[in-house]
């Protein structure tokens, strides 16, 4: 059993892994539990010395000036929580609502928010008895944090709300869910529910998760490009590194580099190697480093803001601790989702484009009468091969062409133009979701299609990586025989593809 221990940094891949289930048990150290002690009796003396400080005592947003009562500060809290859950729509998958526990969890235990250790502890029980909260997706404009969402994570700490055992089980009243794993509800203290639910960690969540599925694509789309050159006897000239190295972006590099290694060895290239007469193939084979690379660029730099916001802390207000043990609170706006919600558009352009070429590609493979049959159709005519598989790529290539239109774009103002700019980070992250799940599709009918073009050349192989790429497509869609119906395998791929698998 692999631990994680809170308040530790992750990267893009391994909170996909976390959320899988590589890790399975979290815990709070030790250390950890005596600072986020510490820090909370340093809070529960400043509020004694009568000071009056944002989310504690007072209001939320533009009730700010609204000064609360000692003996009503719990039920400030219970009424935050209770008023903010408004999220609609379906509720998120099970990895993405317990990664926004997680990494909730993970922002806490960095002891500047105030919490008792057992709102931590109780966060880690959550996680350990895999319990997923019901979490709406939609509700939340990315500032002040994803108020909504988080909003009704906390519910079920509290034993409101509705929650679920992961893997499978049916929505129940999440009393009667922790009642099972033995989980007793929180009774929240001043500033609990605020830092419960003010920071990016929906955003995080979604968009983290979303954002592995764009690496895993675009490395799909790299070898499934490679494939169709080989299925079209293209040429890897286009390739060379000297081409290269006079525009020498990391992301083009790297591309021009593993397309040049996926092929070696190649029957296919060599059978037609002195006797190719074409001088240029086409953009979607010719340039794929130079479009592909830079949407590995992009989604590196995504990563890299993503890493980064992992490790932050996006509460309001922040509490420090001076050495002498004075606390000191500070007001700011750590939990604006704007960096994020710039880089979930940028993914999602990207990946919209990376669909757009693979497209382009599946459109020469069922097109290029000369190489290969119609519509890669044994007997064209009778059949109609994989004609309308690539209607349907055209038709997910124009929905991510609307969905790319950035979310960070717009603003909105909320409570009464205090919340006067907000990120739309949340949608971003959500619209970045589905473009991947259009653009794993279209990479799916690609690989199909230019598996099954390689075969019209057998009994000549292609390179020993691409033959291994093509036997693990096999035992997820196994080799086409004729007319098939394409829907379950064009899904069944996709979901392979997003998760890692095949490639």
């Amino acid at each position: 059993m692999k631990e994680f221990c809170l308040g530790e940094g992750f990267s893009v891949e391994e909170l996909s892994l976390i959320m899988s289930g590589c890790r399975t048990k979290f815990r709070l150290s030790g250390a950890d539990e005596k600072k986020l002690a510490a820090s909370r009796k340093a809070l529960e003396k400043l509020l004694k010395s009568g000071r009056i400080i944002y989310g504690i005592n007072t209001g939320f947003g533009q009730l700010a000036s609204e000064i609360i009562s000692p003996e009503k500060l719990d039920r400030l809290q219970l009424n935050l929580i209770r008023s903010h859950s408004c999220g609609v729509g379906e509720p998120l998958s099970d990895e993405e609502a317990r990664a926004l526990v997680f990494i909730r969890a993970n922002e806490l235990a960095r002891c500047h928010s105030g919490v008792r250790p057992v709102v931590v502890k109780t966060m880690c029980e959550l996680l350990n008895k895999k319990i997923v909260p019901y979490i709406p997706e939609k509700g939340s404009v990315g500032a002040s944090g994803d108020l909504a969402p988080s909003a009704h994570m906390a519910l079920v700490l509290i034993g409101e709300g509705k929650a679920k055992f992961a893997g499978g089980g049916k929505w129940e009243p999440s009393a009667r869910i922790l009642k099972k794993a033995g989980i007793k509800p929180l009774e929240l203290k001043e500033k609990e529910g605020l830092a419960l639910i003010n920071g990016t960690q929906a955003m995080q969540a979604i968009g983290g998760l979303s954002l592995y599925g764009s690496l895993c694509v675009f490395r799909a789309a790299l070898e499934t490009g490679a494939l169709t050159l080989e299925a079209l006897k293209g040429t890897p000239v286009a390739f060379d590194e000297r081409i290269h190295m006079l525009k020498p972006h990391p992301g083009q590099l790297y591309v021009a580099e593993k397309l040049r290694e996926i092929a070696v060895g190649s029957e296919i290239r060599e059978s037609h190697r002195l006797d190719d007469n074409r001088v240029q193939d086409p953009y979607s084979l010719r340039c794929m480093p130079q479009v592909m690379g830079p949407v590995r660029d992009n989604l590196e730099y995504c990563s890299e803001v993503l890493e980064r916001e992992f490790m932050s802390v996006t509460d309001n207000p922040l509490v420090f601790t001076g050495r002498n043990g004075e606390m000191e609170t500070l007001s700011g706006g750590n939990f604006h989702g704007q960096a994020l919600s710039f880089a979930f558009d940028f993914a999602g352009l990207s990946m919209t484009a990376l669909g757009n070429m693979s497209e382009r590609r599946i459109a020469q493979l069922i097109g290029d009468f000369k190489i290969l049959p119609p519509f890669l159709a044994k007997n064209p005519g009778l059949e109609s091969g994989f004609m309308i598989a690539h209607v349907t790529a055209a038709a997910l290539c124009n929905e991510n062409k609307t969905l790319a239109h950035p979310s960070s774009a717009d603003s909105i103002p909320t409570s009464a133009n205090k919340e006067d700019f907000v990120s739309m980070g949340t949608n971003a992250a959500l619209k970045l979701r589905k473009i991947n799940e259009n653009a794993a599709r279209i990479v799916a009918i690609e690989l199909m299609a230019a598996a099954a073009g390689i075969e019209y050349h057998r009994p000549l192989k292609t390179s020993k990586k691409l033959e291994a790429l093509i036997a693990r497509l096999y035992k997820v869609s196994p080799k086409i025989e004729g007319d098939v119906e394409f829907s379950e395998r064009i899904e069944n791929v996709a979901k392979a593809l997003l998760k890692g698998g095949i490639i």
